[in-house]
């Protein structure tokens, strides 16, 4: 079946599902493959539960006329992904960076929503089925399509790119991520840098943070819109406020370092109309989720900072100065290991367990192989349930807690015992 035949069965609906746990009823099934499992196995139950076709890439998955068979599943997503967000022909915002992409993504999504009808990347989806699932979860009645693109290696930007096509384009910054996949800082640069690549080879236009030198830097010959220089911020303490168009705005945020995400939402927010008034009541109405600097109180008068989604050098170093900042008599950090860092990861995390000795910090509890390897007078656990045991004993209370990992770590599992 050729591309635009398959986007007519497409159109009639517009739902794609990967996952027959949670089909629903008339949408396409696509039989993708990982390493431990083979879609095609499950194209027949698919339909059964109410899907109108099921895409399969081996012949003998081919059960009934709702079965479409094709070279490669994933390859044809793709590529009717892109087929549609031309079809639509509707302007996207594409996203990415070292750290803060999904929450400038989701206050993006808050402001533009105020306006218009938008569609943006659920969660963290945000690779090569991530992104094609993005534009094929916009409709015609979407106007707008945020596309969060994630990267640990070259040229993963620039493919995310050809897919996406983004009119627009924000780099949230570059920082010590995934050195392991790009090879240090200056891969990081140059991987993260191929959406200005695209930007400038298309004559598209890049959202810039001035206060960046390598944004600044990297943009010189893009179209390029530089953050609303009208925006005060105000302090951080610990929630982020700022001024615009005398509003004060009082967010739900935690941290200095989120400013620049909100800078970043204002500024788009503006350049698509969006009212002062809407602005501050998207921002101000926001709250992170998943992990994502949540503000957690326990039953033991704890106040937890849970900010375990994910951790690299510099979310780490950002995290632990904004926590020194906060006023309290009991203030504890609990690190967890930090990953994909490559020849880096030693040196690292023996820079971060510094750091903190530098800090006005009450105690400090390093969780994992790597920080375990570290040479510090902090109390250090080999493993989760390592430090499971001593806070059982230990019984916090009344603390300012910091909990920050790398996802494998999954530190949040920590709440339960604070």
């Amino acid at each position: 079946m050729n591309l635009k035949k398959l986007y007519t069965l497409y159109s009639q609906h517009y739902l794609v599902d990967t996952d027959t746990r949670k089909i629903r009823k008339n949408t396409i099934y696509f039989s993708l493959k990982g390493e431990n499992f083979n879609g095609n196995t499950f194209a027949a139950e698919a339909i059964k539960k109410g899907a109108s076709y099921s895409i399969v890439d081996e012949k003998e998955f081919v059960t009934s006329s709702k079965t479409i068979l094709v070279d490669n599943v994933l390859e044809v997503l793709q590529k009717l992904a892109t087929y549609h967000r031309n079809f639509l022909a509707i302007p996207i915002i594409g996203l990415t960076g070292s750290n803060g992409k999904t929450t400038t993504k989701e206050l993006i999504h808050a402001v533009l929503s105020t306006q218009y009808k938008i569609t943006a990347t659920l969660g963290n989806l945000n690779n090569d089925i991530g992104v094609p699932l993005t534009l094929l979860a916009m409709t015609p009645y979407t106007k707008i399509g945020v596309v969060e693109m994630g990267a640990n290696h070259q040229s993963e930007i620039a493919f995310l790119c050809s897919i996406a096509n983004p009119d627009y384009g924000y780099v949230t910054n570059f920082g010590k991520a995934h050195l392991e996949g790009f090879g240090g800082i200056d891969g990081v640069i140059k991987g993260k840098s191929e959406l200005y690549t695209h930007l400038q080879e298309n004559k598209k236009t890049a959202f810039v943070n001035s206060d960046d030198s390598i944004q600044v830097s990297k943009t010189t010959e893009i179209d390029r819109i530089f953050f609303d220089e009208s925006i005060t911020f105000l302090g951080a303490e610990p929630y982020v406020k700022i001024k615009i168009d005398a509003k004060v705005i009082a967010t739900k945020l935690i941290g200095k370092y989120n400013y620049s995400n909100i800078c970043a939402a204002i500024t788009i927010g503006r350049y698509f109309n969006i009212s002062t008034q809407n602005l501050k009541n998207a921002l101000e109405n926001y709250i992170a989720t998943n992990n994502r600097s949540q503000i957690v109180t326990t039953k033991q008068k704890n106040t937890l900072i849970l900010d375990a989604y994910n951790a690299n050098p510099t979310s780490m170093k950002a995290a632990l100065d904004n926590f020194s900042t906060i006023k309290s008599n009991a203030k504890i950090v609990i690190l967890g290991d930090m990953f994909e860092l490559g020849a880096e990861s030693k040196s690292e995390h023996q820079s971060i367990s510094d750091y903190c000795s530098k800090l006005h910090l009450n105690e400090v509890l390093l969780v994992g192989n790597l920080f375990n390897n570290t040479t510090s007078r902090h109390l250090k656990f080999n493993s989760f349930e390592d430090l499971e045991k001593h806070l059982l004993k230990s019984q916090l209370k009344n603390s300012q807690i910091l909990i920050k990992g790398s996802r494998g770590m999954a530190l949040e599992r920590i709440v339960a015992y604070l």
